[in-house]
Parts: C-alpha cells; sequence; structure tokens
C-alpha cells in the first residue's frame, strides 16, 4: 500500500542510503547535498521537511521518496513549486505518479492554492510523463536555467491549475 507521511528519525539511514545513489539524485537540485551524509539527514528530518507541505514516500510501511510542494510568498501565494525523487529501485512501477496524485489530492483539500508548478531538467524524460499523466501541461522551455556540478541545463517548466 503507497501513503504519505511526514518524515521522522528512523528515516535516517534510508535518506543516507538512497541520497548516496547518483542515479536517484542525477536530476535533483543541487540542494540536495552529494555525498548525503547523516547529519544532512538528520537535518532533513527535523528542518528542512518542516518547510511546505512535504512527505515521505511510504511503500507497504517502507520509505522509498520524498514529495512535496512548497508554497510561493507574495503575488505567487496562490501557486506551489512540486518536487519529488523515488529510490532507483522502485522506478517503472508508477508510484511517483501514484504519489503525485495523493499530493495533489492533500493540497486540493487543505490550501488555498490554484496553481502547481514543476521544473524538470530537459533530459529528465521520465519525470516529465509522471507530470503530464497527473495532468500538468508543459508551459515551456527555460534556457540553461539549471546550473548542477558545473553544468548549465535547459529546464521544462509544467504547471496544473485546479478548476
Amino acid at each position: 500500500m503507497l501513503s504519505l507521511r511526514f518524515f521522522k528519525p528512523s528515516d535516517e539511514q534510508s535518506l543516507v542510503r538512497y541520497l548516496n545513489n547518483p542515479v536517484t539524485v542525477r536530476y535533483l537540485s543541487p540542494k540536495v547535498p552529494f555525498p548525503y551524509t547523516a547529519a544532512d539527514a538528520q537535518w532533513w528530518i527535523n528542518t528542512g521537511s518542516r518547510e511546505g507541505i512535504t512527505r515521505a514516500i511510504i511503500l507497504d510501511g517502507v520509505l522509498i521518496g520524498c514529495i512535496g510542494a512548497r508554497p510561493g510568498t507574495f503575488e505567487y501565494c496562490r501557486s506551489a513549486e512540486v518536487g519529488y525523487w523515488l529510490a532507483e529501485e522502485y522506478w517503472g512501477q508508477g508510484i511517483t505518479g501514484r504519489a503525485l496524485d495523493l499530493l495533489i489530492a492533500e493540497v486540493a483539500a487543505t490550501t488555498e492554492m490554484v496553481r502547481l508548478e514543476a521544473v524538470v531538467f530537459e533530459q529528465n524524460t521520465r519525470s516529465a510523463r509522471v507530470l503530464e499523466k497527473a495532468g500538468f501541461e508543459f508551459e515551456g522551455m527555460r534556457r540553461k536555467a539549471i546550473y548542477k556540478d558545473g553544468e548549465l541545463f535547459d529546464a521544462r517548466l509544467f504547471g496544473k491549475v485546479f478548476e
């Protein structure tokens, strides 16, 4: 069974293991440290994951990823940026899409958000497909918008407006 929950101290080891996999973190923001330490996991559990609507992705009681929506500020206060990652061994099973559906339902039911958006590396076709299946529309390409590991990457912008 798939569910979302808050992060807890017992998630530390799993976070360290998953986020030290270069394949898992390839298209994540450089905000996620690499290598990823126990101290990084503790900060995330106690501080970082408390911002916005941030949830652990749980499959049959086991932490396998993270998903969240970070609300905008000022004129963007009715919009939120969506982000997620899933441990590599769980890819290709439709889990991220199901977790995204759960997050969208929570955001719609508990906030005044009218728009969700997500930015993905142009090369990250799997993530783009997850967003499209969840009803996000491609809104444009942001040229050389992402800087990671000394390289510039184009970014795809996707948006979903609640009707």
